[in-house]
């Protein structure tokens, strides 16, 4: 099937006078012109989608230098390409849209803080990101701003600190890799200065777009204190084994790991980018082979213009138990589904018991055998 993971990355295509992650964001394609100027060769139904954004708005245009490098000049259903350049489904509303999937407005307990869950919370510390997921499930607001300012963190952390119940403090946006250092290391000096927190997570996308962004510098910021302060992991986003191959994504994820942060992995199920069997095994292997967890495959969200990326529930869950038995518990994820109105995550995962009697359940195993065991 040629499904084990062939490592022979290619040489990192960025060139040497974006090689800085200030540069790469600075000169990140933002129009058509761009993106012809690097030499992509638009199809007509990416020439509405970008005319459709220039004159409705929303969220914008972005590729750095090194993403746009990735992609297939003359393959319009390239993953990659899908991704990150609008087409005019994009803009055709569906009755199932829904601007706050996740009803964070609604459990916003602070500005930019969303409390949803008792233990956690999500501190969007800016609206920006280095380029723009066209599934993106915040589109409401990426990129569009208002960005948060220090006084909106202030107040935040003094959420944080006046709930003791909150233990962990997932750190998003935008993406908060977006922030200078320095912005980074009083961000994190705030979060390890409150006594009850046990874990901040930082979710990014960097690796995949920018990770000229993973500096010595910036993971001797992030790297976990020797006495009992909160744990940083990082939580990457990698939808393709694509994005994993250039040499500067494989020297930041292993500055990060051997620099003392973890890495952890969420997916995101997208239709037509690695809605089969086969892409996702080779991801899912590809990261564990970098030592990169794979942690969430979420099922895409209800955001407006996602509708061509969704995968149909049964499909999605089809595909996900087609996993079982072809990788091992370490390289598989948890399939979940954010529930709409900020009702949580519920999990797809595959149930193995099909029947159930007064002595008994019936098992059903990944090759579909079906074998009993006792109910006690």
């Amino acid at each position: 099937m040629g499904l084990d993971v062939v490592d022979n990355a290619p040489p990192d295509p960025s060139p040497a006078p974006v090689a800085d992650w200030h540069l790469q964001l600075k000169h990140a394609a933002r129009t058509a012109a761009d993106l012809r100027a690097a030499g992509l060769r638009l199809s007509d139904d990416e020439v509405r989608g970008l005319a459709h954004l220039q004159a409705q708005g929303g969220l914008p245009l972005g590729v750095t230098p090194h993403f746009l490098a990735l992609l297939d000049p003359d393959d319009v259903n390239d993953p990659l390409r899908l991704q990150v350049i609008p087409r005019a489904a994009e803009f055709l509303p569906t009755p199932w849209d829904r601007r706050d999937p996740l009803g964070e407005e609604e459990l916003e307990a602070v500005p930019a803080l969303v409390h949803r869950y008792p233990d956690r919370v999500l501190l969007l510390a800016t609206d920006r990101c280095a380029a723009y997921c066209r599934f993106c499930t915040r589109k409401r607001l990426v990129g569009q701003g208002p960005t948060p300012s220090w006084e909106h963190l202030e107040r935040a952390f003094q959420y944080i600190t006046e709930h003791p119940e909150v233990r962990e403090v997932i750190v998003s946006g935008g993406d908060a890799m977006m922030l200078g250092d320095d912005r980074v290391a009083l961000l994190l000096a705030r979060l390890r200065a409150i006594a009850h927190l046990d874990v901040i997570r930082i979710a990014s996308r960097m690796l995949a777009f920018c990770p000229q962004r993973v500096t010595p510098e910036l993971v001797s910021l992030l790297k976990n204190p020797d006495d009992d302060g909160p744990v940083t992991y990082w939580l990457s986003h990698f939808n393709h084994e694509k994005e994993l191959h250039p040499t500067a994504t494989q020297v930041a994820i292993a500055l990060l790991i051997d620099g003392g942060v973890p890495v952890l992995n969420q997916t995101v199920l997208l239709r037509g980018v690695n809605d089969s069997r086969d892409t996702l095994l080779r991801l899912f292997r590809l990261l564990t082979r970098r030592r990169v967890r794979p942690y969430y495959l979420h099922q895409c969200d209800l955001a407006p213009g996602t509708d061509a990326f969704r995968v149909p529930i049964d499909d999605a869950r089809a595909l996900y138990a087609s996993l079982r038995g072809h990788l091992s518990g370490l390289s598989i994820p948890t399939f979940v589904i954010d529930i709409p109105g900020g009702k949580g995550k519920a999990s797809l995962g595959f149930d193995p018991v099909v029947a159930v009697d007064a002595d008994s359940v019936t098992l059903r195993s990944y090759r579909g055998e079906l074998v009993k065991y006792p109910r006690r």
